[in-house]
């Protein structure tokens, strides 16, 4: 199986690169120190987005977007994944499960989330329900032609300033009923009740949100009753990739970073990089982003060859599992590289630290990626994993 980039490819890395360097990088520091990311500062990174044509990477043209093939988009991935502070969450990819929506939401959501006029936020995770997506117990019961909403949310992330939320619901509480809804901004009952703080410094938040009678018309409801959970399943396989290409970016990153430091630094007369503790550590650094990015491209064309919906899963969570255990490797070994400097937030390797370990968490925890593959290993043996597609 040959794998190589075609000259559109390789520009499509140095446009995404160049995006990151030139847009995202110098937010860093002033958006790990507050917190915050000013309108100005939004509109400057949608006009570089819009500008080198990195927006909806993940949608098709006909709605506004790129229509990139999965390798295309871990390639943008890897490179805006470098950025510190989920600065990359400012290249838009709206949910693919927003293609099934009626006419009338793909006009009013879809092409304006593609054009970046309006931001998505999912709402998924419950107090008592994260792993376990099937613990969701936040209910929708018809009344008219309405549905009445209660029930609560927690990590629904961008869900304050977002124009439009994605929540996922039971129907009449049946747990084999899961269902989604498009929730305006604004819409009564949808109540911000905490924002906490978190690890990451990301200029958005992670909200609580309580959900009392909140009352959204049927057509609201994006494709049918009981589909919730099998709309995200291609969403999931997206994600997962684009969260390994992100890992990858991040560690090419550090280990960039740690080697010209390795190169530079005089300790006892001799530069770090001729202490042979520090060659071997490096040496394994690079041989782990070898190893993770292989994996990732080969899948993504594989995917991208018409690979079977449920073995791409598979191997989706096998690489997300991998791609972020190992780049969290590579970023810690940057760190103690670089000894006190590496645990000063003016470095980016010490951001790189706090944005790379979330990624282990969300999109599925890794735990339960092993969870997958151990159960695909019991459905499917080995080959899935260990033999050519």
């Amino acid at each position: 199986m040959e794998i190589s980039w075609s000259k559109e490819e390789v520009e499509l890395r140095d446009r995404s690169r160049a995006l990151a360097r030139e847009y995202l990088y110098p937010l860093e520091e002033s958006v790990d120190a507050t917190d915050e990311i000013t309108p100005e500062q939004k509109e400057r990174i949608k006009e570089g987005v819009q500008a080198y044509g990195l927006n909806a990477i993940n949608q098709p043209k006909k709605f506004g977007g790129q229509g990139f093939n999965l390798v295309q988009q871990c390639i943008v991935n890897e490179e805006v994944g470098s950025a510190t502070n989920a600065l990359w969450g400012h290249v838009w990819q709206p949910p693919v499960c927003m293609q099934a929506g009626s006419p009338e939401q793909i006009e009013k959501y879809l092409r304006p989330s593609c054009s970046g006029d309006i931001k998505t936020a999912f709402c998924t995770s419950e107090p008592g329900a994260g792993s376990d997506a099937g613990g969701i117990r936040t209910t929708a019961v018809l009344d008219g032609n309405h549905y009445v909403i209660n029930g609560q949310k927690c990590f629904a992330s961008h869900s304050e300033i977002a124009e439009v939320s994605l929540l996922t619901t039971i129907v009449d509480g049946d747990p084999d009923k899961p269902t989604l809804f498009f929730i305006d901004r604004g819409t009564p009952g949808f109540n911000i009740t905490r924002l906490p703080a978190f690890t990451q410094r990301s200029g958005h938040a992670h909200p609580e949100v309580d959900i009392v009678d909140m009352r959204i018309p049927a057509t609201q409801m994006l494709g049918e009753i009981g589909q919730g959970f099998e709309l995200t399943k291609d969403w999931f396989v997206e994600a997962r990739m684009a969260i390994a290409a992100r890992s990858i970016g991040m560690a090419v990153r550090a280990a960039r970073l740690a080697l010209d430091w390795a190169n530079e630094r005089e300790q006892f007369g001799s530069k770090l990089i001729d202490f042979q503790a520090i060659e071997f550590r490096l040496a394994e650094m690079a041989t782990d982003i070898m190893a993770a990015k292989s994996m990732v491209y080969r899948v993504a064309a594989e995917i991208d060859a018409g690979l079977d919906r449920k073995v791409a899963h598979a191997k989706a969570s096998a690489i997300k599992l991998f791609c972020t255990d190992t780049g969290f490797r590579v970023v810690d070994k940057a760190a103690q590289i670089f000894g006190g400097r590496g645990v000063m937030t003016e470095n980016p390797v010490e951001r790189l630290m706090r944005d790379i370990r979330v990624e282990r968490i969300w999109e599925g925890t890794n735990d339960i990626q092993k969870v997958v593959i151990g159960r695909q290993l019991r459905k499917r043996g080995l080959d899935v994993y260990a033999e050519w597609s």
